[in-house]
């Protein structure tokens, strides 16, 4: 049983959040220490499902959580915060019950702070998965015969991967790829990419689209995400050609399965930061094919 709020927030109604909610929600996540992070709050509150607490006194937004659906069997939990001086109050687990009846029978799945994962776990939540996030400046490491690029080219006359801009054509591709990676049709998602994105490229092989990724921009930096791939030559590839249109630091949150990807971008100057853990509500085993997801959109997402 959740634990009650103290009398004086215990009446507080959870609502639907919409767009004139930006703000505050970017306000709260100023709060937290976060980037404020106005643009990805944009495209969360058009692609996913919003829910927050108003403050009693006024002031903004006391707690928020987003609910992202891929059909009727499976939403991603993301963007759980909850104001400093309302902190350590049940408002969280309060706000995740909300969410999870809201939720049906859907499957739900998150990515976890060390912070957060504790409660998710007494909600039920067990880890399927980790993510390493890594930041700095992009230097592609030189190797004998890669042209600086730190990815070996395939042998003369050989078929390979190339890597382009993305154009309107190519979503019905990116979309039969992602499902097959991520188990899920995630079409409302990918289709806001040419907007949210400062770039998207596409790997091609033999007219065969292999990979995909995009670069949103975040504070002071690039964010690498989503990232989806055949394999991490591929992943390389789409990483090279979006570092190469930016001078801002990078930064991206891998899959901690893909290791040499990860000894990759260290070989690259960016740096090991925090860790989060994916977790199933129920135990649900991971969909998809994870061999082919490097990176997710963001944590609130996936």
């Amino acid at each position: 049983m959740p634990r009650s709020l103290p009398r004086t927030l215990s009446g507080l109604p959870v609502r639907r959040l919409t767009r004139d909610d930006l703000i505050p929600c970017a306000d709260l996540s100023e709060d937290r220490g976060w980037p404020r992070d106005e643009h990805r709050w944009g495209l969360l509150l058009a692609a996913g499902k919003a829910y927050g607490i108003d403050d009693p006194e006024g002031k903004g937004l006391i707690a928020t959580c987003v609910v992202t659906s891929y059909g009727p069997d499976l939403a991603v939990i993301g963007m759980l915060l909850v104001a400093g001086r309302y902190g350590r109050q049940g408002i969280a687990r309060h706000l995740m019950h909300q969410v999870i009846e809201s939720a049906g029978g859907a499957s739900l799945s998150l990515y976890a702070t060390p912070e957060g994962r504790p409660l998710y776990e007494k909600l039920g939540f067990s880890a399927v998965g980790r993510t390493q996030r890594v930041s700095g400046h992009f230097r592609p490491p030189a190797q004998p015969d890669s042209g600086g690029t730190g990815v070996q080219p395939a042998p003369a006359g050989a078929a390979g991967p190339t890597v382009r801009p993305a154009t309107a054509g190519d979503l019905p591709a990116m979309i039969r790829l992602d499902s097959e990676a991520s188990g899920v049709d995630r079409m409302q998602l990918l289709a806001r990419l040419p907007a949210f994105a400062d770039h998207l490229r596409v790997a091609e092989d033999g007219g065969e689209i292999v990979g995909y990724a995009a670069l949103w921009p975040s504070s002071e930096s690039h964010v690498v995400g989503p990232l989806i791939a055949r394999d991490t030559t591929t992943a390389k590839l789409l990483v090279l050609s979006l570092a190469g249109a930016t001078d801002r630091p990078l930064r991206a949150d891998i899959h901690a399965h893909h290791a040499e990807f990860l000894d990759w971008f260290e070989q690259c100057g960016l740096e090991p930061g925090s860790s989060t853990t994916v977790m199933s509500l129920g135990n649900r085993a991971p969909v998809g094919d994870w061999a082919q997801r490097f990176a997710p959109l963001s944590m609130a997402t996936g």
